[in-house]
């Protein structure tokens, strides 16, 4: 089997036409749905972003980080910390310099953690994290553990981001973006050197290719993008703390990667969405009893990841693929 086939990376006709309406029901939400759900599928697309861009290491490169919402975190509080308290700042200067920021600590980090490899990486990682969570939770001119607010959501001219629909069209346009981006990048030379690390990082060497460069760049554009979901997320809620940038954070976009399926960004995408459906679903279970079923909402999410790896490891998508492409081979051969 081919690794295109493995990680799903060939969208089936069928998985892009879901996709495309599910876009084009994005579009039309704002029109049906109450200001609550309006700005709770913001935030699913905020999520999307930063598990695509999760996925860029995760399902392309193999590089499993469990640091990952230090960079997400990171924009946000570079927003919060140069936006005026009594008036907005230009979000055509914020956004680089938030942005830029993120990618800048990707680099930094990435320099000295993409050296290692397998249980190695996936520590040091999380180590680097937890250093950039302290150093923002115990310092309180860093806002401390109460974290810092944002009075204002950038000026971007004659768009105007303190309307809710026009920040919803905003957010959805950046998603677009930035998958169309990335699968542009899955089939470049540079996507496909990558593909061919995570598969055999050795050949790749003896053929000739910079590893470790391109790893690098890798792990820094994905700092970048979370910097992007970060800044968003910021700019939607108005408030940036420690938690953002915690291990949760992390093992959370880890879930939306799994949950969606590997390697093909789509799969990030409806991770995203069906995470925080989920969990929306299992925290308002009713109560059994005395036993607090909804308190618990983290052992059935758990349980579900398990179920999901065990018997769909290719997650939604590729269980959606498998069933599709079944039901027109079944159809193929005059069985329906």
């Amino acid at each position: 089997m081919s690794t295109p086939q493995i990680h799903l990376e060939t969208l089936p006709r069928s998985i892009q036409l879901l996709l495309a309406l599910g876009f084009v029901a994005l579009a039309a939400f704002p029109f049906v749905g109450s200001e609550f759900y309006t700005a709770m599928v913001v935030r699913m697309m905020i999520l999307a972003i930063f598990a695509m861009s999760l996925d860029l290491l995760q399902g392309v490169s193999g590089l499993v980080s469990l640091g990952h919402a230090a960079y997400f975190g990171l924009a946000g509080y570079v927003l919060a910390f140069i936006t005026p308290q009594n008036e907005a700042i230009s979000l055509y200067t914020s956004l680089p310099v938030a942005v830029g920021g993120a990618a800048l600590a990707a680099l930094v980090i990435g320099f000295l953690v993409v050296r290692t490899h397998g249980i190695y990486f996936i520590m040091v990682t999380m180590a680097f994290a937890q250093m950039v969570f302290f150093i923002f939770f115990d310092n309180k001119a860093l806002g401390g553990s109460d974290g810092l607010f944002l009075n204002f959501r950038p000026d971007a001219g004659l768009i105007d981001l303190e309307n809710k629909k026009v920040f919803y069209y905003f957010t959805l346009a950046c998603l677009i973006a930035v998958y169309a981006f990335l699968r542009r990048l899955l089939w470049s030379p540079f996507g496909r050197a990558l593909s061919g690390i995570r598969v055999n990082e050795h050949r790749m060497r003896a053929l000739g290719f910079n590893t470790f460069s391109h790893k690098l760049a890798a792990f820094t554009l994905a700092g970048a993008l979370a910097g992007l979901a970060g800044y968003l997320w910021a700019a939607q809620t108005g408030f940036v703390n420690p938690e953002l940038m915690g291990f949760h954070m992390s093992a959370h976009a880890i879930m939306m990667v799994i949950l969606g399926g590997m390697g093909n960004f789509a799969g990030a995408i409806v991770g995203a969405f069906s995470f925080e459906l989920l969990l929306h679903l299992f925290k308002d279970l009713p109560d059994v009893g005395s036993f607090k079923t909804g308190k618990h909402w983290q052992m059935w999410m758990g349980l579900f990841i398990v179920a999901l790896v065990i018997f769909a490891p290719k997650g939604i998508l590729g269980m959606l693929s498998r069933a599709l492409g079944g039901q027109k081979e079944r159809k193929e051969s005059g069985h329906d």
